[in-house]
């Protein structure tokens, strides 16, 4: 017995003195052997070291938010034939007897490219309205390789928005959030196809919400503003939370180079669903309209009033023979109730007003020499905004 606790120890003792020795001059084979860090195996006769396999993300990664989010997010492609000016040699009549009418028929295919994001398995899919208008042709390419022709639900350029459908199975549509939970400092990511190199993540946090006055478009502006790379391309791509869930659609950037300075715009879900719904079930957006110019009540104005508070927008101007006119409105007059709801700005009293139904009346309370008067308006349907390109 004593002999084999001796030859064990013995043993013990070389074993210990080769594994010393060996990590002392040849750690990399220890590595090899116990785990950790590994030798690359290659072609290459200089010795590197290899991380160990983890599929298990770090972290801080958000791998899974993107893995989730992406399938959902597809390239547009637009297409439109644009008819060149007539050439002012065709005029010349010795011109045209030698190339006669070869000239006239001639046309440029224009190409542009945009972001869209799958929203429902029935092939609804979101964009910008500046993506799609004036198309002749709309390609959308998935992530999955497949590609389709959409065609054009609605638009509505006053949100710059649009709707467009294609006809393939199997779609991965896209969880919408909630951006009434979202808090500035949020973590986001931008999906889009920024000039065109393919599906691309950035990554960055929420700036600001309810950006307005940014004269992006004429009147409903609400935007998330971040700090995500958002770039020519990218316009109707998808904003999403930490957890892969539609935060909103990217529409335009701040930039003086085209590229991104890190200031983005996308408009909110709660915009993107009132609308969509809105276009796929009329085709487009009705909206309420009284037929004034509203401005917002600076201190100076507030002064000059003789007001005690700033909330409220200034009627400016009144439409003659619009439902204001028609109901007594004047310029001049303070507005700071629409239908029991408090007015707290120009941009608050176009969207309440936006949202009552055409035809129906609805009650205007008003400042006028500081007493207030009740006025039952009419309301009419908005016209038409003309298209802008926002991005």
């Amino acid at each position: 017995m004593r002999r084999l606790w001796l030859l064990f120890a013995q043993t013990v003792t070389v074993g210990l003195a080769i594994l010393f020795i060996v990590t002392t001059l040849k750690p990399e084979w220890a590595s090899g052997v116990f785990g950790g860090t590994q030798k690359v195996r290659s072609a290459t006769s200089i010795p590197m070291l290899e991380a160990p396999l983890n599929t298990a993300p770090t972290q801080g990664s958000f791998r899974d938010a993107a893995k989730l989010a992406m399938p959902s997010v597809v390239n547009i492609f637009t297409s439109k034939t644009a008819t060149p000016s007539q050439n002012p040699f065709m005029d010349d009549p010795f011109f045209r007897k030698f190339f006669g009418d070869r000239f006239d028929d001639q046309q440029e295919k224009q190409v542009s490219l945009g972001s869209g994001v799958i929203v429902s398995a029935q092939g609804y899919i979101l964009t910008n309205n500046h993506v799609v208008e004036a198309a002749d042709e709309i390609e959308v390419a998935l992530a999955d390789g497949r590609k389709a022709i959409a065609k054009v639900v609605g638009a509505d350029p006053e949100t710059d928005l649009a709707v467009v459908k294609i006809d393939l199975d199997n779609l991965p549509a896209i969880t919408l959030g909630h951006v009434e939970e979202a808090r500035v400092g949020d973590v986001v990511l931008a999906i889009g196809n920024p000039f065109g190199v393919g599906q691309t993540v950035t990554m960055g946090i929420i700036s600001a919400l309810g950006r307005n006055h940014l004269g992006i478009l004429d009147a409903f502006e609400n935007f998330i503003q971040t700090d995500a790379a958002i770039n020519p391309g990218n316009s109707g791509g998808a904003l999403i939370d930490a957890n892969g869930n539609l935060l909103g659609i990217n529409t335009a950037i701040y930039s003086r180079s085209g590229g991104s300075l890190g200031i983005g715009f996308a408009i909110p879900v709660t915009t993107v669903k009132s609308v969509m719904d809105a276009i796929i079930k009329n085709g487009q957006v009705v909206r309420g309209y009284i037929g004034v110019e509203p401005q917002d009540i600076t201190p100076e104005l507030a002064e000059s009033f003789g007001l005690k508070k700033s909330k409220g927008a200034i009627i400016a101007g009144v439409l003659k023979g619009g439902p204001a006119d028609k109901a007594g409105m004047q310029p001049g007059d303070i507005l700071v109730s629409v239908e029991g709801k408090a007015v707290v700005d120009m941009a608050d009293m176009l969207n309440q007003i936006a949202q009552l139904s055409p035809g129906t009346k609805a009650k205007f309370i008003v400042l006028r020499r500081n007493q207030e008067n009740t006025l039952n308006v009419t309301i009419g349907l908005r016209p038409k905004a003309p298209s802008r390109a926002s991005e």
